[in-house]
């Protein structure tokens, strides 16, 4: 794919942020303690960790890692920058440290993704904001072409632009693949509206990544004590997401999408089997038939394995396959700084699903070499 710098004039420095550098501040003191004692680094800070499995090299690939264009952040206006950074005020940063903290935590490459902040942005500030964040993800990434891939940031308020700007992404910017919420303002993506944008994913054949933008109609039983807005309001937002889509029936209509989802797609496969009897217990509820149970649907899907624990790994390998598994981070949000070692630590994966999950899955997905 041709990857190019746009015709538009633009600052020479597209001045990428990787999302909050008070979240990087928090997470600095965790990985410079693991890289004195060694935890989490297989190598001295200053060297690059290279991940080993059954004694060969395995390419590691992050599928779930956040980044920022102030210069379009700004265009929606500083509320909604600050809403959609937690309250954070981001600094110019480069990719230095980012790459830095990669080499510590075993991670070879990302692709960088934007979370939607201009869902309820007009059209022209949407195809602006959406024109900035794309150009600055192809410099960073023509910057550092063994280190990062990006998904195409889309305007799906609007989904004949949504449409047009995802072609022009993939195909004349060479982006890998669209970043998405699990919602467009009040509409579900199962909304018919949204076909014309996901026959596009299918004829471009590109995997699609699903973040959650958590659950405002819950916000005031979600305030309190433990971010729960976030533990629980942002997988409960994918649940639905995906519940919505296999139960309209979008995944019928489009059986070749390539969907992944973060936080091991929220909740559905630890409770999966649920799905299958919601129709059998309540069939006066459910006016659709679709072509596989609910629960076959959710083999088709793809999943980052940012679930923290080696059973609950195992729970949702069981449960999808360990083939709809990749590596996930979530940087710069400490969530996770050991995410390739939870990985080569799961004991119920064999090697070979050790290293598909930590990189081939997504390399084959993301057309990484």
């Amino acid at each position: 794919m041709n990857m190019h710098t746009a015709t538009h004039p633009r600052p020479a420095d597209p001045a990428i942020v990787f999302t909050g550098c008070g979240l990087m501040s928090a997470q600095e003191p965790q990985l410079a303690a693991a890289r004195r004692s060694g935890r989490g680094s297989a190598k001295p800070a200053a060297e690059r960790r290279e991940v080993k499995v059954k004694g060969k090299r395995v390419k590691t690939i992050d599928v779930h890692a956040h980044c920022l264009i102030p210069a379009a952040c700004k265009l929606v206006g500083e509320n909604a920058y600050k809403h959609h950074t937690g309250g954070i005020i981001i600094e110019n940063e480069d990719a230095a440290k980012r790459l830095r903290d990669m080499d510590a935590q075993g991670i070879d490459m990302e692709a960088l993704s934007i979370n939607p902040f201009w869902y309820r942005a007009d059209r022209d500030t949407a195809a602006e904001v959406v024109r900035l964040n794309n150009e600055g993800l192809v410099e960073i990434c023509a910057r550092n072409p063994d280190r990062f891939v990006a998904f195409a940031s889309v305007a799906l308020q609007f989904p004949d632009l949504a449409v047009q700007q995802l072609e022009h992404a993939v195909k004349k910017l060479g982006l890998r693949g669209a970043a998405v919420g699990a919602s467009v303002g009040d509409a579900e993506f199962s909304d018919p509206q949204f076909h014309p944008f996901w026959r596009k994913c299918e004829e471009l054949d590109i995997l699609v990544f699903l973040h959650p933008q958590g659950t405002p109609d819950l916000a005031r039983r979600l305030k309190g004590n433990g971010v729960l807005e976030n533990v629980i309001g942002n997988p409960l937002d994918t649940t639905i997401a995906l519940s919505h889509l296999i139960f309209e029936g979008t995944l019928d209509l489009f059986p070749k999408l390539k969907i992944c989802s973060a936080h091991g797609g929220g909740y559905l496969a630890s409770y999966m089997d649920r799905s299958d009897h919601g129709c059998l217990t309540f069939p006066h509820r459910c006016n659709r038939t679709l072509k596989k149970r609910p629960t076959e649907y959710l083999k088709q899907l793809y999943y980052d394995a940012l679930i923290f624990t080696p059973e609950a790994l195992r729970h949702l390998a069981a449960n999808v396959g360990s083939s709809q598994i990749m590596l996930g981070t979530d940087y710069p949000y400490p969530w996770e700084d050991k995410a390739v070692d939870h990985i080569l630590n799961t004991p119920s994966l064999s090697d070979d699903e050790r290293i598909a999950i930590l990189g081939t899955t997504a390399a084959k997905l993301l057309r990484i070499k």
